[in-house]
């Protein structure tokens, strides 16, 4: 037990949050339990993990839900081990929000993404079809995450548009979409900064410079590709050249990666199979297995293509595995599935309470310590 790289999960404490400040120590070895010395509040060392309260061995819920993120079935789990179906999909749920929080709290921030390959997928579920819509950074195949809708509509792609919104850095970016008319006016209207001027009301709103969307639509013939249609929507022929050579080396837009990703959802979550028997009783199921999935492939999972070539002294030449989360800067190692389960999303900072008049001796102490 380590407490410097523990902090307090007291949502009223002030030291939430806070790792390596002194504050906490070790209230129990017998049963793993520590304290904070500020609030006093005691938790167990498995708080804000997926191993939280749960009466199974780690190792074998570990095993349970690698199954589950790989898209073994959960009847195929409930034959072979002997659990319960609502144990086993109970465990699938919390690893999903519990993967939603930590690609909230690491890929959702600003980052320079250069070109992004937006798509959608039709989901059956028990109540009729819905639609999945995910978005990809094209040069370290980091998946930006999804949104799960009951219709394909503008809605949808406005919240997919405002969730990469939250990932990017005010510089150029190239989109490369489908031939669907909601994703124009969608890019247009989220990438904007509002400019303040010190008046009263709203503020204008200006767009970003330099955002390029360029519509790549296939020409189908007897079930059958045989054309591609590329329209630059947004933006100049030059300037999508550019990006184009800067993100991945060519001079043809396309959106390969996005459904090669789109491939490798479908394989590892059976409501997404395009003749399959399998349904999703309810979305929150899709969501959560659609954050299982893509927070694996993030952080766990090598991609081929993004190995890089390392020379021995011997001259030698060996591989070296990267997964996305790695060639976007915010991993320096491959994750095994039982570091993902057990990573603890830190709470956010503690703000004063907002009072009157002046404050206290306590209170300026406290805003002195764990506030500036």
């Amino acid at each position: 037990m380590d407490p410097s790289k523990v902090f307090c999960h007291n949502p009223q404490c002030p030291a939430r949050g806070k790792t390596g400040c002194g504050n906490i120590g070790v209230h129990s070895r017998k049963e793993n339990r520590y304290i904070c010395h500020v609030c006093g509040k005691t938790f167990a060392e498995s708080k804000g993990t997926v191993f939280y309260h749960l009466r199974y061995p780690v190792e074998f819920v570990t095993q349970m839900i690698t199954l589950l993120a790989y898209g073994c079935p959960i009847p195929a789990i409930v034959a072979a081990f002997g659990l319960d179906e609502r144990t086993v999909s109970s465990w699938q749920r919390r690893a999903g929000k519990h993967c939603q929080k930590v690609h909230n709290h690491l890929v959702q921030q600003p980052r320079d993404l250069g070109q992004i390959q937006a798509d959608e997928i039709r989901v059956k579920h028990q109540g009729g079809i819905a639609w999945l819509a995910m978005a990809l950074q094209v040069s370290t195949r980091l998946w930006l995450g999804g949104i799960v809708g009951a219709h394909r509509d503008g809605n949808l792609i406005n919240r997919l548009i405002e969730r990469v919104r939250g990932c990017a850095l005010y510089c150029s970016l190239l989109f490369c979409v489908d031939g669907y008319i909601a994703y124009v006016p969608a890019i247009q209207k989220v990438f904007r900064t509002p400019v303040l001027t010190g008046k009263r009301g709203r503020p204008y709103l200006r767009a970003w410079e330099h955002i390029c969307i360029v519509q790549v639509m296939k020409q189908v013939s007897m079930k059958r590709v045989v054309g591609v249609v590329r329209r630059i929507a947004q933006g100049t022929s030059k300037q999508v050249q550019g990006l184009l050579q800067q993100t991945q080396n060519t001079i043809h837009a396309h959106v390969a990666y996005i459904e090669r990703l789109n491939g490798t959802f479908r394989s590892r979550i059976a409501a997404l199979a395009r003749r399959g028997r399998c349904l999703a009783r309810q979305l929150p199921v899709i969501q959560h297995s659609m954050y299982l999935v893509g927070t694996v492939y993030n952080f766990c999972e090598p991609h081929h293509s993004l190995r890089k070539t390392l020379y021995l002294p011997s001259n030698r030449r060996h591989w070296v595995q990267r997964t996305p989360a790695i060639a976007a800067g915010i991993a320096d190692h491959i994750w095994t599935m039982q570091e993902l389960l057990s990573y603890q999303v830190p709470l956010p900072p503690w703000e004063p309470p907002k009072r009157r008049g002046r404050p206290s001796r306590q209170t300026k102490e406290l805003i002195r310590r764990w506030f500036l």
